[in-house]
């Protein structure tokens, strides 16, 4: 038997609390899900949690993903990480390289498949949407090279809004925030809104309530509402994660 590495056994950097939850890859164990194929599948968070929405990290061999298509009353957000994914959309196929995402409302049926040699690593965000009187969305599609960087606040730090920002039609948004090293929040944040948030590139510390966390690419944070948050950037490269928060709906009784 292999000698296990210095390190595994009681140091960890996985952190769960009533308000936030702290999950490096390393640690998220696979999992398997009815009518997929040769896909690995992560949960990192969903309503087991608390969370009011279930976001999942799909690996996805040559040849393997859903089965068949799903109609779940959902609506879906995808956000390719690595390699190329096929969604179908209702009648339309979509061929999603690294950076591509997707929007899926609720009474479309979808379809994720991985016909490339590559590894396919997809994030999935999926919750019930919320209707008020206007139209629900429709369906989208898009790739993060050309979605327009906006600098708020400070400089050094930009947003990319995948879904359209103020469209009170929706009731969430999935942006990326990207940081130049040794850029910062301007405030420690607190609000209603809940988050998912995803690592792309670089590393960071990240204040949760009272306590701080390294956290680099790959890591998974969840931050649930009005949860004390603050982030900057360390190391030498800029940092970058994928941030989902529920948006444009008043609040619950």
């Amino acid at each position: 038997m292999d000698k296990q590495p210095p390190g595994i056994f009681g140091h960890n950097r996985a952190a769960l609390t009533s308000h936030y939850a702290v999950m490096p890859a390393v640690g998220v164990l696979d999992s398997r899900l009815p009518n997929f194929s040769n896909t690995v599948v992560r949960v990192l968070t969903s309503p087991a949690m608390g969370a009011q929405f279930a976001q999942i990290l799909l690996e996805i061999g040559h040849d393997g993903g859903m089965t068949k298509s799903r109609d779940d009353g959902l609506e879906h957000f995808f956000y390719v990480a690595a390699g190329t994914a096929d969604l179908d959309i209702g009648e339309m196929t979509h061929t999603l390289a690294a950076g591509g995402y997707a929007y899926v409302p609720p009474g479309l049926s979808y379809r994720l498949r991985n016909r490339a040699d590559a590894v396919a690593k997809v994030i999935w965000i999926k919750r019930p949407y919320e209707k008020i009187d206007l139209p629900i969305p429709q369906a989208l599609t898009g790739q993060r090279k050309n979605v327009p960087k906006v600098n708020k606040h400070t400089t050094g730090r930009y947003w990319q809004h995948l879904l359209p920002a103020g469209d009170m039609a929706f009731d969430m948004e999935v942006n990326i925030l990207g940081f130049a090293p040794g850029t910062y929040f301007p405030c420690v944040e607190t609000h209603v809104m809940e988050h998912g948030l995803y690592m792309l590139e670089g590393q960071g510390m990240y204040l949760l309530g009272n306590d701080w966390h390294e956290c680099w690419a790959s890591d998974f944070v969840y931050m649930g509402p009005f949860c004390p948050q603050f982030f900057y950037a360390t190391g030498w490269e800029e940092a970058a994660y994928l941030l989902y928060k529920d948006v444009n709906r008043d609040v619950k009784f």
